[in-house]
């Protein structure tokens, strides 16, 4: 990101959800880029709005706009939240999950923040299905905040699996946030390990089977960080034998991480579970802010779509 850069980031105006804006202007500042502020009223005037207010419903479509735009410039203004940052605010009739991907794209946002809890649309945006469609319609970055902003991020947990989408997570990041130290988690299974104690070999074999493999994932992970430029003192290592939804909360909590950086796969119309199990979790779970990526190697969704 840079000063030609824009961010977007939705709120329902609520108290919780201004935590987003806070973390957006944070991250627009220390870039000097611009930032869109937008809140989508959830008025369908083609829909429901249209039967029930006939004539109308472009009347109360444009002063309900009016009306939460003046609140919403209200919010963005006060205690100098957005000092320093270049700000639009903009309020749209539509739904969330429709309006906050076509922005995004035609602003060509380099990042979409949303907040993790709120009493409108971001309520069910994060903790219903809802949060399935937003993020999978998303083809840009979403920053998913819970914790209030108290400065840059300290430290972010990205775990790693060795994939392209792994190396595009490291380099947007440390971009994004050059100054986050960086704990870069792989977390593996031996292969067929139960199949390798049913065929009777001994523990110790077993076990000598996770030290290579630990050891081979670690060599893997600083030969990964060399690679997208990370010096030393950049980042930290930890390699971990078990379950991976598991394994991130805890490294999360012992890390003291106050940013988890995860994947989806692509924006395909036709999969419906593309942010992953363990993703959907770590959203769920996790105490700290959730930046979740696309991995391009997957189809996108069609534009019509």
């Amino acid at each position: 990101m840079g000063p030609s850069s824009r961010l977007l980031v939705a709120t329902d105006l609520s108290g919780p959800s201004l935590r987003a804006v806070d973390r957006a202007f944070e991250l627009a500042r220390e870039h000097g880029a611009a930032c869109t502020v937008m809140h989508a009223l959830g008025m369908d005037l083609e829909g429901a709005w249209r039967e029930l207010l006939g004539e109308q419903a472009e009347t109360v479509s444009a002063r309900a706009v009016e009306r939460q735009s003046e609140a919403l410039e209200r919010l963005v203004s006060e205690h100098g939240r957005h000092h320093g940052v270049r700000v639009e605010v903009r309020v749209v009739p539509g739904f969330a999950t429709d309006v906050v991907p076509e922005c995004a794209e035609t602003l060509d946002a380099a990042l979409v923040v949303v907040g993790a809890h709120g009493h409108g649309f971001l309520q069910r945006v994060l903790l219903g299905s809802t949060s399935s469609t937003l993020l999978r319609k998303c083809r840009q970055p979403v920053l998913v905040v819970k914790e209030p902003t108290r400065g840059p991020y300290r430290r972010a947990l990205v775990p790693v699996d060795f994939s392209p989408g792994s190396e595009t997570a490291i380099r947007f990041v440390r971009q994004a946030m050059p100054r986050t130290e960086l704990v870069l988690l792989h977390v593996f299974e031996v292969p067929l390990e139960s199949i390798l104690r049913l065929g009777g070999l001994p523990d110790d074999v077993v076990g000598q089977y996770r030290i290579d493999a630990r050891q081979l994932a670690l060599a893997r992970l600083h030969e990964l960080a060399d690679r997208v430029g990370l010096g030393p003192a950049d980042y930290r290592t930890a390699v971990v034998h078990g379950n991976a939804t598991r394994q991130i909360l805890s490294q999360q909590r012992h890390d003291a991480c106050d940013l988890v950086v995860m994947g989806k796969h692509g924006t395909h119309v036709t999969e419906e579970l593309l942010l992953g199990s363990v993703t959907k979790r770590v959203l769920a779970e996790s105490r700290a802010d959730v930046l979740v990526m696309v991995d391009d190697r997957w189809p996108r969704e069609p534009a019509e779509a």
